[in-house]
């Protein structure tokens, strides 16, 4: 059976899995996946994504986590941490990005379960997230996550269509 290894990448670990982690982003939003981007996502504008997301793990401002199975990084999640002086009890879940490969394989919960724990970790009780997925949704309920409501026409999918995406929040115990 394939073991699947889910850790956090500090900011030099990070900045040396760049690629295979711009892989995981051009998969999704090759897939359809409304994470931001629109198609044709080119190499070098995932790539920026993941420098950015690298300078502000190495500020401490947010966290990465990536599950990593056989085949290299199969999934990320976001922890975002850098907040307004009158929230540092709260953090943002942001771009849980599982590989069309390695769906369906608990991939998914094991980067919420982690995300929820380095949360805890650092004092936050009070998670945001949103998203346009039906797939995703049914994850975050499953997780105990509460549905607040969902905006019409928010944002465009990665071929052009306008979505709707629904607003969640967790608080930890």
């Amino acid at each position: 059976m394939n073991e699947i290894v889910v850790r956090p990448l500090g900011a030099d670990a990070a900045a040396a899995q760049v690629e295979q982690l711009a892989d995981v982003l051009l998969d999704c939003v090759e897939g359809g996946a409304s994470v931001s981007f629109m198609l044709p996502l080119g190499r070098e504008k995932a790539l920026g994504f993941w420098r950015g997301v690298v300078d502000s793990v190495a500020r401490g401002e947010r966290t990465l986590i990536v599950a990593e199975d056989a085949h290299g990084i199969a999934g990320t999640v976001q922890l975002i941490t850098d907040m307004p002086d009158n929230q540092p009890h709260r953090a943002d879940v942001a771009k849980l990005l599982v590989r069309r490969r390695a769906r369906g394989t608990g991939i998914g919960r094991r980067l919420m379960e982690a995300v929820e724990g380095a949360a805890r970790d650092q004092g936050r009780h009070l998670l945001v997230l949103d998203t346009a997925s039906a797939t995703a949704a049914r994850l975050y309920e499953r997780l105990g996550w509460q549905r607040v409501g969902e905006v019409p026409d928010y944002a465009l999918l990665p071929g052009g269509r306008l979505c709707a995406t629904t607003f969640y929040y967790k608080q930890l115990a």
